[in-house]
């Protein structure tokens, strides 16, 4: 098999620093030399991480696709209600983020952190089924699948930014992301799917139940095949260097200037972000889409970041990772502006392609920005602290989006969030510029 063919080359890899990339720093002192290093970032870890997420995001995305669905044609969940649980959704990450990224650096155990987090959504999908129509128990179930995801974010995308060379990080993540991005667009065809094969529109328990069987394949994938990446070694030889990782240590990142930058830009962008959900109602309700179809609309996202994850990977790591960070939050606005348009089919088709492209633009190309700016000791704390003040600006955007949709509209809601993005934009724009090491 194609991965248990390429396990061994992480385990050997040239622990030499190498080049560093135009956004990048030092070289990351785990990962491969520069010579030869390109080449692996397409076996080993990336390609086993690529799996484990390609079948975790098939089963998230079909839980994804339907909830809505649940929660508002069912459930009878106003949008100020559904942005709460939206928000408890995409914020429920954002702690445990920081627990986890700390918690594999200072034990070195990157590899079993994320799979116990692969782990818990996996088995979390099930208490879908068990919670019934109770709002509040889906709640807690919602919290307790997102805190798995926050576990194994941080330790997965360090593992990935050890296993390639600094000047090949946005085509390894490029190619995770693809990979990952691919089971995202197949999530919400299978559970379509599941639905038709079932006979009944309103029945979603055998979603719940096939989302948990196609999430412990890539929980079995995780174990089998997934490598925890090297630790440098001293020159004259001798046992692995164990530099000592703490919470104080920790706090210590926010000192390092490039690192401080990319944080302190990322925040105002996530805050002034629409979440997917709300996105694709509004799509709904202004074209008049039956609400069936709604599953559907992730698939266009999905198909256009496929697309150009790769691509723009390599574009980053060739113009910098922050110019193509600041081309997707742009195209993010673009797309804002398409819904104060009149509606048709062709709005449709250009805010999915135009949301998809800008997180392709910005998912795994944040990580690759600021991977090589952190110590390899704390790369997954420090990515952890990025991605933990993304979390928490998303779960307060759905909360003001939600609260503004119901006071005042969504044409107005849009409208506010648009001009905050804008601002945001005028912020990030000189942060990441300078954010160099």
């Amino acid at each position: 098999m194609y991965l248990s063919e390429t396990r061994k080359a992480d385990s050997q890899k040239d622990s030499s620093p190498g080049a560093s990339g135009e956004d990048g720093g030092s070289p990351p002192s785990g990962g491969a030399g520069a010579r030869g290093g390109v080449g692996r970032v397409l076996t080993g870890n990336v390609v086993a991480l690529g799996a484990v997420s390609l079948f975790t995001d098939i089963s998230s995305e079909m839980v994804t696709a339907i909830l809505p669905l649940y929660l508002i044609y069912q459930l009878g969940l106003s949008p100020m209600q559904f942005g709460f649980l939206d928000g408890v959704y995409t914020g429920a990450t954002a702690v445990l983020r920081l627990v986890g990224g700390h918690v594999a650096d200072r034990f070195r155990r990157r590899k079993l952190v994320a799979g116990v987090g692969y782990g818990l959504s996996a088995v979390c999908k099930l208490g879908y089924v068990l919670v019934g129509r109770s709002v509040p128990l889906i709640g807690l179930v919602i919290g307790v699948d997102r805190a798995g995801k926050g576990l194994r974010t941080a330790p997965r995308d360090a593992m990935i930014s050890l296993s390639a060379p600094p000047e090949a990080q946005g085509r390894a993540f490029g190619l995770h992301r693809a990979m990952d991005t691919a089971g995202a667009l197949m999530g919400p065809l299978a559970a379509f799917g599941v639905v038709a094969a079932v006979g009944g529109a309103n029945d979603y328990d055998p979603v719940f139940v096939v989302s948990c069987c196609v999430a412990m394949v890539g929980v079995l994938i995780m174990v089998l095949f997934v490598q925890e990446p090297g630790v440098r070694t001293p020159a004259a030889g001798g046992a692995p260097e164990r530099p000592k990782v703490s919470l104080r240590g920790a706090l210590d990142l926010l000192r390092d200037r490039p690192f401080r930058r990319v944080l302190f830009a990322m925040l105002p962008l996530s805050l002034a972000t629409i979440s997917d959900s709300f996105l694709y109602f509004m799509l709904q309700s202004r074209l008049d889409i039956e609400a069936s179809w709604l599953p559907l609309f992730p698939v266009g996202v999905s198909a256009a970041y496929l697309v150009a994850a790769v691509p723009f990977g390599r574009l980053a790591d060739r113009v910098g990772r922050s110019t193509v960070v600041i081309g997707g939050y742009a195209a993010l606005l673009a797309c804002y502006a398409l819904l104060l348009l009149p509606p048709g089919p062709a709005v449709l088709v250009a805010a999915l392609v135009l949301r998809g492209l800008s997180y392709a633009s910005t998912d795994g190309v944040v990580s690759a920005l600021a991977g090589p700016l952190l110590p390899e000791e704390r790369r997954a704390t420090g990515l952890a602290v990025v991605q933990t003040g993304q979390a928490l600006g998303a779960m307060v955007a759905s909360w003001v989006f939600g609260v503004l949709w119901t006071a005042r509209g969504p044409q107005a809601a849009v409208v506010v969030m648009a001009a905050g993005l804008g601002v945001a934009l005028a912020v990030a724009v000189p942060l990441l510029r300078r954010a160099r090491a």
